[in-house]
């Protein structure tokens, strides 16, 4: 794993491009993607242009649209009988869930409720003399999730994004998922959807599914709320519906910054880098440190222990295209750096890491401390792991009940407040040539 001296004007050039997110080495084949638009739509299109075409077709012409575009995508033979997930099927897949992951998934489920429960927002109503004036907060009708079906399964995802939703009080929660020629999803994501409360269990994936859940079909219902990651297509899908539906916005590629100061093993702090690293070859392992023969101890460990992973390759890509070690002279320098940077995932590695906090503003998440290693709040602590990417987290927060909340403000104007505001009122009306509104304030004054 390189080494920047950011004091070194060359290194510090890489390490603006990483703020950028660019990658300081270009791999072959990196993010590339199988094209099928060609055998698909006859030519050659790109990404955005496939997506406006898929979700185009699917807005007019519903199940026959989101039917073949699964049959050719996916290579399963859907339709109206089959795109739901059976009782049968979730029961089955009860039955095989292993004992120790069931347990898992119930801690995780246990304590992101118990997390979200928290943050959930109470209506107010302050009743004055002139003016009563509140806030209430209501949920949406309906939220649609999305699961990757890629790679790897990823039953913490269900569990992340159902809950919140369960919490705020949707009162139906719609998981779509791709699946494979056998049509069986993931026993493992089937369960762990069933256990959340997921309401609706969907066979479909990709911008077709993402379509389907904002304009709705004879076999989906349309939703009010989208959440959840997926590749290129998913996102850019996302995109095109924001505004037919809400959305949750454009999760990048993992990526963690680690401040530390030396004091926790190189071996930690190597493993907590190589945790993003082997998500996929896009993400970015990041660790600052002021000093030199920590950063030379963590660089030999990621050496050492990318030879354990069973994703050796794409942690090995990550490593050599977005990974660094950077040195800074000083903490504020790379408190400094952090803030520009507005990491997903922010680890503090120090023996004083609380002291550290008051200086850091732009983060997804902050874990706090040696103890806390980031895939804690993957998965069992109680934190959402749905978080900003991209340097996102200067302006956005990671998923929540909030998603899943409309505000809508409260008014009465008491006889009190009429004589109060009502001259105020009528001027500003007036002001702005809004003879209306300025009358319909006369006629009650």
């Amino acid at each position: 794993m390189r080494i920047l001296n950011y004091a070194n004007s060359k290194d510090r050039a890489a390490v603006e491009k990483l703020i950028r997110r660019e990658p300081l080495l270009s791999l072959k084949g990196a993010g590339s993607r199988a094209s099928l638009t060609k055998k698909t739509f006859g030519k050659d299109l790109t990404p955005v242009q496939a997506v406006d075409r898929i979700v185009d077709d699917v807005r007019l012409k519903g199940d026959q649209a989101l039917f073949g575009y699964t049959r050719k995508f996916d290579g399963f033979a859907i339709n109206a009988k089959n795109i739901k997930v059976t009782p049968a099927e979730i029961k089955a897949s009860l039955k095989v869930l292993p004992a120790n992951i069931k347990t898992a998934i119930q801690i995780a489920i246990k304590n992101v409720k118990a997390f979200h429960t928290s943050e959930k927002p109470k209506d107010w109503f302050r009743n004055g003399s002139q003016v009563a004036s509140g806030q209430r907060w209501v949920p949406v009708d309906r939220a649609g999730l999305y699961v990757p079906g890629g790679l790897a399964a990823y039953p913490s995802s269900v569990v992340m994004n159902v809950i919140p939703a369960k919490v705020a009080g949707v009162k139906e929660v719609v998981v779509v998922t791709p699946v494979k020629k056998d049509g069986k999803v993931n026993p493992i994501v089937l369960a762990a959807a069933a256990l959340s409360g997921a309401d609706t269990i969907l066979k479909i994936g990709g911008a077709q599914a993402i379509a389907a859940l904002a304009y709705g079909t004879k076999s989906v219902p349309m939703v009010d709320k989208i959440t959840g990651p997926g590749n290129l297509f998913v996102a850019l899908a996302k995109r095109k519906v924001f505004g037919q539906v809400g959305i949750d916005g454009f999760p990048g590629p993992s990526e963690v910054l680690i401040l530390a100061d030396g004091t926790v093993p190189a071996a930690w702090a190597a493993a907590d880098l190589l945790a993003q690293a082997e998500h996929d070859e896009m993400a970015m392992p990041l660790m600052a440190t002021t000093s030199l023969s920590y950063a030379k101890e963590v660089a030999a460990e990621v050496r050492k222990q990318l030879g354990w992973l069973k994703r050796e390759t794409i942690a090995t890509d990550s490593v050599n295209s977005r990974g660094a070690i950077i040195l800074m002279k000083t903490r504020k320098e790379a408190q400094v750096f952090s803030n520009r940077f507005a990491p997903e995932h922010l680890e503090i590695l120090a023996k004083d890491a609380k002291k550290w906090l008051p200086e850091l503003k732009h983060a997804g998440a902050i874990f706090i401390g040696p103890n806390t290693a980031e895939a804690f709040g993957d998965y069992t602590a109680g934190t959402n792991h749905v978080l900003p990417t991209n340097g996102t987290a200067r302006f956005s927060s990671g998923l929540s009940v909030f998603e899943f909340l409309k505000r809508t403000n409260l008014l009465e104007v008491k006889k009190p407040g009429l004589k109060a505001l009502g001259k105020a009122t009528v001027d500003f009306a007036e002001e702005e040539g809004l003879t209306a509104h300025a009358q319909s304030v006369r006629y009650r004054l």
